[in-house]
C-alpha cells in the first residue's frame, strides 16, 4: 500500500558506481562485486525498497557521466540511527526458523550486517526489530558494540516494521538506515555511500542492475511487451532516508 501511494513522488534518481574492495562483514571479510547505488531525490520516500556512472533520471530523460563520486559531504559521526528488520519468519525458506537466524559459518546471519553497522563511526544506534524470542542473539553482543541497542516488536506487514522501528529512533538522529537483517553481505563502503547520498538528496537505496528479462502482461495473460533492462533496478537495501520525509511518507498512506 505504502509503495503505491508514493511511487508517484518519485522526481529523480541517481546511480552511482561499485568499489571493487573487500567487504568486511563482522566478524568474516568476504570478496564479492558489490552493488550500485540507486539515490532517491527528497520526494522519493517510498519504503519498500554501481559501473562508474552517475545517472540523473526523469520521466522523460537519463543522463550520464562516467566519473567518480569524489564529492566531500561528510556524514556526521553519531548521527545515523539504523532499524535493522529481524522479525519475517522465512516461511519460503521451509527451515526452522527464520533466515535470517540460520547460522552461516557459525554466526547467525543477522549479525553480520549488525557488527557491520556497530562499526561505523556514523551510527549512534541500532534499533533491532524482531520477535522476543531472538532478542539474546543480540543482546549477547552488548561487550563488544559501542552504539545503543534497542528493540521493538515487528508488525504484520514489513512497512509496519518500519513503522514500529521508527517510532524508537532518537530525537536527534539526522538519517534512519533501514537493512534486513538476511542481507549479510552488505559493505561498509556501500552504506557510507548510500549514507553520503541520503545526506544530499533527502532518500537513497542499493540497487543492482536487472540481469533477466522482464515482460508486462494484461489481465489475459498475453505479453504485452518486454521491458528495457537498462531502465529496470532491483532494489536491496539498506534505505536511507531523513527521519522527517520517513515520518512524512507515514502520515500520507496512514491519513483517512
Amino acid at each position: 500500500m505504502m509503495a503505491q501511494a508514493l511511487v508517484g513522488a518519485f522526481s529523480s534518481l541517481t546511480l552511482w558506481p561499485p568499489s571493487t574492495s573487500n567487504s568486511s562483514c563482522g566478524r568474516t571479510q568476504f570478496r564479492r562485486q558489490q552493488p550500485l547505488l540507486l539515490r532517491r531525490s527528497a520526494q522519493a520516500l517510498a519504503i519498500h525498497p554501481r559501473r562508474t556512472a552517475k545517472i540523473v533520471a526523469s520521466s522523460t530523460r537519463v543522463h550520464c557521466s562516467g566519473k567518480d563520486d569524489n564529492s566531500v559531504t561528510v556524514v556526521r559521526e553519531g548521527s545515523v540511527s539504523v532499524i535493522l528488520l529481524a522479525g519475517g519468519k522465512g516461511k519460503r525458506m521451509g527451515a526452522s526458523m527464520p533466515k535470517q537466524y540460520l547460522p552461516l559459518l557459525g554466526q547467525p546471519i543477522a549479525l553480520y550486517s549488525f557488527y557491520t553497522f556497530s562499526q561505523m563511526r556514523e551510527v549512534k544506534e541500532i534499533i533491532v526489530v524482531c520477535d522476543p524470542s531472538y532478542k539474546d542473539i543480540f543482546e549477547d553482543t552488548k561487550e563488544e558494540i559501542q552504539v545503543d541497542l534497542k528493540f521493538t516488536l515487528p508488525g504484520k506487514e514489513r512497512q509496519d516494521s518500519v513503522y514500529s522501528g521508527l517510532q524508537a529512533v532518537d530525537s536527534g538522529s539526522e538519517l534512519v538506515c533501514i537493512h534486513d537483517s538476511a542481507r549479510p553481505l552488505v559493505s561498509r563502503g556501500d552504506i557510507e555511500k548510500v549514507l553520503k547520498d541520503g545526506w544530499e538528496n533527502g532518500a537513497a537505496v542499493l540497487g543492482v542492475p536487472v540481469k533477466a528479462t522482464i515482460k508486462e502482461a494484461n489481465s489475459e495473460s498475453f505479453v504485452v511487451r518486454t521491458l528495457d533492462r537498462k531502465t529496470l533496478w532491483e532494489m536491496q537495501t539498506p534505505q536511507v532516508i531523513k527521519p522527517s520525509l520517513l515520518k512524512r511518507g507515514f502520515e500520507l498512506v496512514n491519513r483517512p
